[in-house]
Order: C-alpha cells, then structure tokens, then sequence
C-alpha cells in the first residue's frame, strides 16, 4: 500500500470529523500495488446510516483529503444504506486495503 502511516492518520481523522468514526474507508486502485508510482488516491468509504448530498460529502471528503495530501487527486466513492449499490461497491472492496481508522 503506498500510503505513509501519517496519510493514513490523516484520511481517517479527516473521514471521522465529516461523516463519523463508525465509517470504513477503504484505499483501491493503483495505490494498493507497491510495484506502481504516482496516481490519485481511490477511497471506498462506507458509512453505516444514510447520507444526505452524496455529492456534497464526497467533494468535501475529497477537497479535504487531498489539501492535506500536498494537492494529491482524491477519489470519494460512497457506500451507505441509502445509496444504490454499484459492482464498483464490491470490487473496490474486495480489491482494496481497509485502513486501520
């Protein structure tokens, strides 16, 4: 995973304050293979109880994240009871790391 503990520190501090600590977040994509360089950060987040403005709190989770990732390109995609569940849902799951929040 190439993700520094501090970065992890910092999505999950940043996930807690703006939907809850009950939330999972979950890093995929090309980040998760250490043999990679570079490449936006892909994170599953998924809450527990029911999201309003979906779009809303995924720019806010991004915009956040990715100040304090020095401007990195952050990718929010939500899973929560009141929100259609995707194949991508299951796939970033199952291919991804869960981070330790």
């Amino acid at each position: 995973m190439r993700l520094t503990d501090q970065q992890v520190q910092q999505i999950c501090q940043i996930v807690a304050a703006l939907v809850g600590s009950e939330a999972e977040v979950w890093l995929f994509g090309s980040r998760v293979d250490d043999r990679l360089k570079g490449g936006d950060v892909d994170l599953l987040i998924r809450l527990s109880h029911p999201v309003e403005n979906p779009a809303l709190v995924s720019a806010r989770l991004s915009a956040k994240i990715s100040r304090a990732m020095a401007g990195r390109k952050v990718d929010i995609l939500l899973w929560a009871p009141n929100l259609q569940r995707q194949p991508i849902h299951d796939w970033a799951q199952q291919t991804g790391v869960r981070l330790q929040c």
